[in-house]
């Protein structure tokens, strides 16, 4: 029997050794291309090999594609369906590792390594900014504005001045004439007589000019006539402060007054007049009138009316007494044909009293009178 023959013990060691490499390799490979991250098989997307690592000498690949048209499609994406772009050879499932200066991620060969489109800005540096960050609007643009194309101050060569329709309420010049009693009247002793009470005004809402006339006249002349030109300044919703003169014509001499008061509209609407007043060798006097308006309908209007007269000091020449001097009470129905033009008529009682009274009696008159009286209302 002829004996085996028996492998010498260090030939078996280095078989053993051999097989365990030969069973190893693939393992190391497989894994040596996850940490890698080794992307290659996709077309078109390079992904940079680390540094670190050197293409090993038992591997071989395929040089990868370097050329990409420049009209590739997303921004740092190589699309193969796009002309130009290399797909790399479907029979390359594996392919070999390319030298390290070309396995680096690569976008469409970024920036700066492809020709530059127009619209694109360059910075400094030279390298072509991202086309949708810095895109050029020229094209959008029709040109350079001239240099006269806006005033300085937006303004547009308007200045501060009366445009219709586009006035501050508050700057606005208006004006009013407003006769509230022109008036005849007849009382119960025969006796007739005119009545007057007018006022107009103009400026503006804060500030505007005054004018007062009041005065009555009988047997043909003129008994009695106070008229005011005032300045009138409001200091709040409704109402205004008024100064300036008062001239009272008339029987007996003329008397001139500085005047003081105020004007406005009282709660629950009534209108209200007052006024103080400083005359020449001490005089004074001071005046008093509510009126109220009532609307019956939208066009009948009633109007009853209140005044007093107070004075400091007699002044005989002109029949007047110190103290509470005369009244008038009237109520008076108009009917509005327009807003501005209104006929009515009326019942007025006219009282004197105290000095005042006396002085009347003296004269021949009297001290009342109950009065009928119709006439106009009208403004403009």
């Amino acid at each position: 029997m002829s004996a085996k023959p028996v492998m010498p013990s260090h030939l078996r060691s280095i078989a053993a050794i051999a097989l365990g490499v030969m069973l190893a390799l693939p393992a190391a490979a497989q894994q040596d291309t996850m940490a890698g991250m080794d992307m290659s098989t996709k077309p078109g997307m390079l992904i940079p090999a680390s540094k670190s690592r050197k293409p090993k000498p038992h591997k071989k690949r395929p040089a990868a594609p370097t050329q990409v048209n420049a009209t590739q499609g997303v921004e740092g994406m190589d699309m193969p369906s796009e002309r130009g772009a290399q797909v790399p050879s479907p029979q390359a499932a594996k392919p070999p590792s390319a030298p390290a200066e070309i396995q680096r991620l690569h976008f469409g060969n970024m920036l700066g390594t492809r020709p530059k489109p127009d619209g694109l800005a360059q910075s400094s540096h030279g390298t072509e900014m991202s086309s949708m960050q810095n895109m050029s609007m020229s094209s959008m643009q029709a040109g350079k504005a001239p240099p006269d194309a806006r005033s300085p101050d937006y303004s547009d060569g308007y200045r501060y001045m009366s445009m219709p329709g586009m006035e501050m309420a508050d700057h606005t010049w208006t004006g009013m004439l407003l006769v509230d009693q022109l008036e005849y009247a007849h009382d119960s002793h025969g006796n007739n007589a005119a009545f007057l009470d007018a006022e107009a005004w103009y400026g503006e809402d804060f500030n505007k000019l005054w004018l007062k006339a009041e005065g009555e006249g009988a047997r043909g002349r003129l008994e009695d006539l106070r008229t005011e030109a005032l300045w009138n300044h409001a200091i709040r919703t409704y109402w205004g402060t008024q100064v300036g003169v008062r001239q009272d014509f008339g029987e007996g001499p003329d008397r001139t007054w500085v005047a003081f008061g105020v004007q406005g509209v009282a709660p629950y609407w009534f209108d209200t007049e007052a006024a103080v007043y400083l005359g020449e060798n001490g005089r004074t006097a001071a005046r008093v009138q509510f009126e109220y308006e009532e609307l019956i309908t939208q066009r009948l209007v009633l109007q009853p009316k209140i005044e007093l007269s107070l004075y400091g000091k007699d002044d005989p020449q002109r029949g007047i007494g110190s103290g509470l001097s005369d009244s008038e009470l009237g109520v008076r129905l108009r009917y509005e044909f327009s807003r501005e033009f209104a006929p009515y008529i009326g019942v007025v009682w006219r009282e004197r009293y105290g000095r005042t009274a006396t002085l009347a009696r003296a004269q021949g008159g009297r001290t009342g009178e109950l009065q009928f009286a119709a006439g106009l209302h009208f403004w403009f």
